[in-house]
C-alpha cells in the first residue's frame, strides 16, 4: 500500500487542480481562511467531521481525502499542450537529437539498456530488470487506444505536418506512420519497462531526472565515471523509433515526489514546426494535466494517474518496484520491415501468413542485440552477481504471438560468457592446453596526465581473457572490450594470425570491469568514457579527450590495442613442427589452400606473392578472408587485383564477387585493386564475398585466391 501524502501539500495541489482559492474553500466550509491556511502550511489538520465537507467541496469521495494516494478528478482535465511558435519567427524541422540515430530496434535496445544500467538501484545488490514488449493493435483495440490517447486533439497537427513538411525527414516519417495506421488498420506499440531502477525523480521543471528526460534536450545527469551515457542523446532513440514521434511514460519513483511514488504519467510528442488553424506551433507537445500555476493554466505537467487510465494507455506495470515504462507509439524498425534476404527454411519468420512477420522479426532482432551487447552485464559468477536481466515478448491485441524470451548470455555468447564467469570464479589458467579452458593475461594501460601535461599518471592493468570459440559466438577471433557498466563498447578482430589457429574469443576488461581494486580503475574508467562517441561503440579521438587531456591522448588507446593483440597471439599461437601429424590433419580441413594457383602475370620477377591465408564462413554465409602478401624489395611495386574463385574439378573456375575489400596493413584498396606502400615488406588485406554470387552452398565449396597484376579482371 502507498503511504498517504501529508494533508497540507495534498490539499494545496487539489485546490490548484480545482482552480479554487483558500478563501473560496473556507467560504464553502463556513470556516475562516486562517483555518484553511493552517492546513496548507502543515500547522494543523482538519477534524474527521470536516473531512467529509472537504471531499464534497473538492468533488471527490471521502476515501480519497483520507488515503491521499491519488488526486481528485475534479477541475482541469488531462489534455495536450503544444509549445507555441517562437516569437522571432524561428522554425525547427524536428528534434536534432533524434537525427543522431536510425529507426532501428537494435540501436534502441543498446541505448535503453545502457540507461537502465546507469539507473540501477545498487543498495540491494539486485540486477536491473528490463523487459521489451512488442504489441500490435488492430480493430477495436486500436480504436480504444486512440480514444485514450485523445487522438482527435493531435490529429490536426499531424495533418498540418503532412501538408507543410513533406519535404523534410520528420514530416515524411510521421506522414508514413499515420498512413500506415489507417490504411493497414494496425499500430505497433513497443514498451520498455525497467525495474529496480531509480525512476524519473524530481520536479516537472526543476533540475532532476524527470525534467532531463521529458522537458530538456542534450542533458545528461550521469556524473559517475562508470556510467554508460554522457551526451544526453540516448533518450532520443525512443522518439526516433516512433513513426509518430510519440512516447508515453509511466514512472514509479524510488524517491517520493509530492508524497507519491506510483503512476506518474506524461506523454511527449516530437513534431516539426507547423501551423494549425492559423496558430504557429514550435515543435514538441505534452500530454498531461494543465498546471494552474502557469499563465492561463496552459502548460501541462505530469499527473498521478489511476489504474484504469494507465491500463487504457497500455502503461500498466507488473509490480511496485521503482523504474520507468516508456511506450513507443507507432514503433518501426527499418530492418524488420525489409524483405528477408535468406529464403531458406532456416529463417524463423518465413512462411508466416498471419500478418505477424514484422513483429516477429522485431522480436528476433531485439534478442540478438541484447545478447550481443549486454552478455557481460547479464553474466555472474563467484561473488559477482549479474547487473542486468532482459526479456522480450510479443503480443497482438493482448494475445501472445511469441512467448516471453529471457535472454541467456550462455546461449547468445557462450564462449565469452564462459570466459567472464571463469574470471569471476577464479578458475582461469596461464596457458590454453585443453578445450574449454580460459587463459588470463594482464595488459598494461598507461594513463596520461590531464591538461596536456607530459608524462604518465599511472598504469592500469586491464584483464584479457581468451578461450576457444564456438559457432554461436558469431565472428571468430574477436576481442570484445568493456568497462564498468559491462556493455560491449569495442569489437575488433585480431589480424596477422598464422594459418590454422584454432578459432577463439577474447574479452578485455578495463576500468571497474577489471575489478574495483585494480590500480587506477577509476581513472581508466573516466579516460575511456571520454574517448567514446555518442554511439558508445569504440574508443578513439574525441573532442572531450582532446580538451581534457591532449590531441595525442588517443595514442594510448592505440598502444593498448596493440598490446592486447600481441598478448592474444602469445596465448593462441602454438609452434608446430613442419610435417607433424597435427599439421597434416589441419591441412586436410582447410577450405582455402595455403598456396594459391599460379596467377596470370607478366614475365619477370619481383611481383607481390600471397604468403598466408585464413578463411571462415560468416553469419550471412559469406566467405571472410584475411590474406598476407609478401612484398619484394623494389622501388615500385605493381598494383594487384585479388580474385576469389571457386575451386572446381574441371572447367573454368567461377568467380565470386567481393562484398567488402579493405586494407589492413601496408596497402590501400582503390576500386578493388591493391596498391602497396613503398618500402614495406608485408601487406595484409581483408575481404568478404557476396553470398548472392555463390553458385553453390558456401559450406560445400572450396576457394582459390589469386593475385593478378594490375587491374586485370
Amino acid at each position: 500500500m502507498e503511504a498517504a501524502e501529508e494533508f497540507g501539500p495534498w490539499l494545496a495541489r487539489q485546490l490548484a487542480i480545482s482552480n479554487m482559492s483558500q478563501t473560496e474553500l473556507a467560504k464553502e466550509l463556513k470556516m475562516t481562511r486562517a483555518a484553511v491556511s493552517a492546513w496548507v502550511t502543515r500547522r494543523s489538520v482538519p477534524r474527521p467531521s470536516v473531512m467529509a465537507q472537504i471531499a464534497e467541496a473538492l468533488g471527490t469521495d471521502l476515501g480519497t481525502v483520507h488515503t491521499r494516494t491519488a488526486d481528485t478528478q475534479a477541475g482541469l482535465p488531462v489534455t495536450w499542450y503544444h509549445r507555441p511558435g517562437y516569437r522571432d519567427g524561428g522554425r525547427d524541422g524536428g528534434n536534432a537529437a533524434a537525427f543522431a540515430f536510425d529507426a532501428d530496434v537494435q540501436v534502441l535496445a543498446r541505448e535503453t539498456c545502457q540507461n537502465s544500467l546507469d539507473e540501477r538501484l545498487v543498495h540491494n545488490g539486485r540486477p536491473v530488470r528490463v523487459r521489451y514488449t512488442i504489441h500490435e493493435l488492430t480493430g477495436g483495440k486500436l480504436e480504444a487506444f486512440r480514444a485514450a490517447l485523445l487522438w482527435d486533439e493531435i490529429q490536426p497537427h499531424y495533418s498540418a505536418v503532412s501538408e507543410s513538411s513533406a519535404d523534410q525527414k520528420v514530416g515524411r516519417v510521421v506522414d508514413a506512420g499515420v498512413r500506415d495506421m489507417f490504411e493497414k488498420g494496425r499500430l505497433i506499440l513497443l514498451r520498455v519497462d525497467d525495474y529496480n531502477a531509480s525512476g524519473l525523480t524530481g520536479g516537472d521543471y526543476d533540475d532532476g531526472k524527470f525534467a532531463a528526460v521529458v522537458r530538456r534536450q542534450l542533458e545528461s545527469l550521469k556524473s559517475g565515471s562508470g556510467a554508460g551515457g554522457s551526451y544526453g542523446l540516448g533518450k532520443a532513440t525512443l522518439w526516433a523509433t516512433s513513426a509518430l514521434g510519440l512516447v508515453l511514460i509511466n514512472s514509479t519513483l524510488s524517491v517520493p515526489h509530492e508524497g507519491r511514488t506510483e503512476r506518474r504519467v506524461i506523454g511527449r510528442l516530437e513534431l516539426p514546426w507547423r501551423s494549425v488553424g492559423g496558430t504557429a506551433y514550435a515543435g514538441p507537445a505534452w500530454l498531461g494535466r494543465p498546471d494552474p500555476e502557469t499563465p492561463n493554466a496552459e502548460v501541462v505537467r505530469s499527473w498521478w494517474a489511476d489504474e484504469e487510465t494507465v491500463e487504457r494507455l497500455h502503461l500498466t506495470r507488473d509490480s511496485e518496484e521503482p523504474g520507468t515504462s516508456f511506450l513507443i507509439v507507432g514503433a518501426h524498425d527499418v530492418a524488420s520491415l525489409a524483405p528477408a534476404k535468406d529464403s531458406s527454411a532456416e529463417t524463423e519468420t518465413d512462411g508466416d501468413d498471419d500478418g505477424t512477420r514484422d513483429i516477429k522479426n522485431m522480436h528476433k532482432r531485439l534478442v540478438e542485440a541484447l545478447g550481443r551487447d549486454f552478455w557481460a552485464a547479464m553474466t555472474g559468477g563467484g561473488a559477482r552477481l549479474p547487473l542486468l536481466e532482459t526479456s522480450v515478448r510479443t503480443l497482438r491485441n493482448g494475445e501472445v504471438v511469441v512467448e516471453e524470451q529471457q535472454v541467456d548470455p550462455m546461449e547468445e555468447q557462450p564462449s565469452r560468457s564462459r570466459a567472464l564467469r571463469a574470471f569471476y570464479e577464479g578458475t582461469t589458467v596461464d596457458r590454453l592446453t585443453e578445450s574449454g579452458q580460459v587463459a588470463l593475461r594482464t595488459v598494461p594501460f598507461k594513463l596520461p596526465l590531464s591538461g596536456g601535461r607530459q608524462g604518465t599518471l599511472g598504469v592500469h592493468q586491464g584483464v584479457l581473457l581468451v578461450t576457444e570459440g564456438e559457432d554461436r559466438d558469431g565472428t571468430p577471433n574477436q576481442v570484445h572490450s568493456l568497462r564498468g557498466n559491462r556493455m560491449t563498447i569495442k569489437k575488433s578482430s585480431v589480424h596477422g594470425l598464422p594459418l590454422g589457429v584454432t578459432a577463439f574469443q577474447a574479452v578485455l576488461l578495463v576500468g571497474h570491469a577489471a575489478g574495483e581494486s585494480a590500480p587506477f580503475a577509476k581513472e581508466a574508467e573516466e579516460f575511456l568514457r571520454a574517448a567514446e562517441p555518442p554511439e558508445h561503440d569504440r574508443w578513439g579521438q574525441t573532442e572531450e579527450l582532446t580538451l581534457r587531456w591532449s590531441h595525442s591522448a588517443h595514442h594510448r588507446i592505440a598502444r593498448l590495442t596493440t598490446d592486447v593483440n600481441s598478448a592474444v597471439k602469445e596465448l593462441v599461437v602454438r609452434t608446430k613442427r613442419p610435417g607433424s601429424q597435427e599439421s597434416t590433419k589441419l591441412r586436410k580441413k582447410l577450405t582455402v589452400p595455403r598456396k594459391s594457383t599460379p596467377a596470370k602475370r607478366p614475365a619477370g620477377s619481383g611481383l607481390p606473392e600471397l604468403s598466408e591465408l585464413d578463411a571462415t564462413i560468416g553469419e550471412k554465409r559469406e566467405w571472410r578472408i584475411t590474406a598476407e602478401v609478401k612484398l619484394p624489395r623494389a622501388d615500385e611495386l605493381s598494383a594487384m587485383t585479388p580474385m576469389v574463385l571457386l575451386d572446381v574439378r574441371s572447367g573454368g573456375r567461377p568467380r565470386l564477387d567481393w562484398a567488402e575489400l579493405v586494407a589492413v596493413e601496408g596497402c590501400e584498396v582503390r576500386d578493388g585493386v591493391l596498391h602497396f606502400t613503398p618500402g614495406v615488406r608485408r601487406a595484409v588485406f581483408r575481404g568478404a564475398t557476396d553470398p548472392t554470387s555463390h553458385p553453390v552452398r558456401t559450406e560445400l565449396s572450396r576457394l582459390v585466391l589469386e593475385l593478378r597484376a594490375g587491374s586485370e579482371a
